[in-house]
């Protein structure tokens, strides 16, 4: 049984507050990766097209024999896919996922970026309206996207986003785009959410916190994303790393530590911006 608690989205869909992320694991490992991850608990897991490990993934969930409802598997349309984007070609493309994934119907559905000089995400986004109608995605969301994209899509579209998936740990902390999600009962998703351990993780600061706790750093840091109200999807391929990620809800950080984790925001990206990723 699980311990991840879950979160209600905004169109009665749950989906657990912590899931297993699969960027950057070849899909001959992802099955392996992903077996790890459902052993320890995890029922969630988050892939995209692009990773092009969505075959080895869904193997796994097959293979695992825990039932499907279950688990909450999210995948996401690589904007780049086509080079202009009509109902037809969306339609194609979830359809391809979901050939490569084994499934019946996906969980979460997101645009993995909006690409707002190609003018193409409301074409993407009424598509993916009718996909959720239709009950083949449980849930819509984006990834990537600004406040000013989402305004665009809550001002000419018919359904709020259930999801923003976007780059956000210690150091990039991105509190405007959280309020706006707040505001407008869009949840709150990190990618990257250990800053990818690009120094993070060896910060003395949270090195004291793990130390004050008994835990890691990485576990501090998740910690801090869940007190937040962060879905969070931590990534690895190695067994113990694994369920290090999902051993965070023995413990929790005061308001002390929070302050401490407050003033390691540098406003710096280490993935693309979105304002001008065009791939």
């Amino acid at each position: 049984m699980s311990k991840v608690p879950s979160i209600t989205l905004n169109n009665g869909t749950t989906m657990p507050q912590l899931g297993f992320g699969v960027w950057q694991i070849p899909d001959d490992e992802a099955f392996t990766a992903v077996n790890h991850a459902l052993s320890a608990g995890y029922r969630s897991i988050d892939t995209a097209a692009i990773y092009g490990n969505e075959e080895g993934t869904g193997k796994a969930l097959t293979a695992s024999g825990i039932p499907r409802d279950e688990l909450f598997l999210t995948t996401k349309l690589w904007n780049s896919a086509s080079e202009t984007w009509t109902r037809d070609s969306v339609l194609r493309e979830f359809d391809l996922s979901l050939d490569k994934l084994g499934l019946d119907y996906i969980d979460l559905y997101l645009i993995h970026w909006p690409r707002a000089m190609r003018d193409d995400y409301l074409t993407i986004w009424r598509t993916f309206e009718e996909i959720a109608k239709s009950g083949r995605a449980k849930a819509i969301g984006v990834s990537n996207f600004l406040p000013e994209h989402l305004e665009r899509l809550l001002g000419e579209t018919s359904v709020v986003p259930a999801v923003n998936q976007i780059e956000l740990h210690p150091q990039l902390q991105q509190a405007e785009s959280r309020a706006f999600h707040a505001r407008h009962g869009i949840a709150t998703e990190a990618w990257s959410p250990l800053g990818q351990g690009k120094g993070l993780l060896s910060d003395p600061k949270i090195a004291e916190l793990a130390a004050k706790h008994g835990k890691t750093p990485a576990q501090v840091v998740l910690r801090w994303h869940l007190q937040l109200g962060n879905v969070v999807i931590p990534k690895s391929a190695t067994a113990s790393r694994i369920k290090e990620n999902i051993d965070v809800f023995d413990f929790e950080l005061d308001d002390e530590d929070l302050s401490v984790i407050a003033a390691l925001d540098e406003g710096k990206r280490l993935g693309p911006d979105p304002a001008t990723f065009d791939v």
